[in-house]
């Protein structure tokens, strides 16, 4: 499956819900889940009919696929790390979610979105543990420090980004140092500071049929 390359407004609209894909736009007024009316996209958008079970799992997982960007058969290998730890299977797939790189790239303000922190993490601005990563779905650990690399921190555009979203807060999972432009992850986060708005054991009774 490819990725998604139409417009990611529409995704937002169909799942009912700002899933923070556009940056800066989805935070203003100029978002379309402020300047349209509710509903799905499309003529028939507002007569949907009443959704199945199965509809309700399947809109759970497509959710949190589109909100952090990542592929079906990437998802599903995630579900099945998350299924075979300890714990609760469904809070398990958030928190590796959580754990790609790309993700606290975007946590940690250095990126408007998930996309943007994608597309700078494969053109190699990040370190882990000084070691330049450019793979977004890189899964980081306790105590890893993620840090934008020396020479990229003098970039224009790097500095600028940082600037635009200062005033994001960062996790409470991240320790961030903003004079070094590192951060370390202090632990893996709790479901509650995980701001997706899902039910997150529908995904897990869909991919237990």
């Amino acid at each position: 499956m490819a990725r998604y390359t139409g417009a990611v407004c529409r995704q937002c609209r169909r799942e009912g819900q700002k899933l923070f894909l556009k940056g800066e736009k989805c935070y203003g007024d100029k978002c379309a889940m402020v300047s349209r009316k509710e509903g799905a996209p499309g003529q028939h958008g507002q007569n949907r009919k009443k959704v199945s079970e199965y509809g309700l799992q399947l809109r759970a997982k497509q959710k949190t696929r589109r909100y952090y960007g990542v592929l079906e058969g990437q998802f599903y290998h995630y579900f099945e790390i998350a299924a075979n730890k300890q714990g609760i299977a469904g809070e398990n797939l958030l928190k590796i979610l959580e754990s790609r790189l790309d993700n606290v790239v975007y946590r940690l303000g250095y990126a408007s979105s998930r996309a943007q922190a994608r597309q700078l993490v494969v053109h190699g601005h990040f370190t882990v543990n000084g070691t330049r990563v450019d793979i977004p779905s890189f899964l980081v650990k306790d105590n890893d420090v993620v840090a934008i690399c020396d020479k990229s921190k003098s970039l224009d555009s790097v500095k600028a980004l940082i600037e635009l979203n200062a005033g994001r807060p960062v996790p409470m999972w991240l320790e961030s140092d903003k004079t070094a432009l590192s951060a370390k992850v202090s632990r893996m986060p709790n479901r509650d500071e995980i701001d997706l708005e899902v039910e997150e054991h529908l995904i897990v009774e869909l991919y237990s049929k």
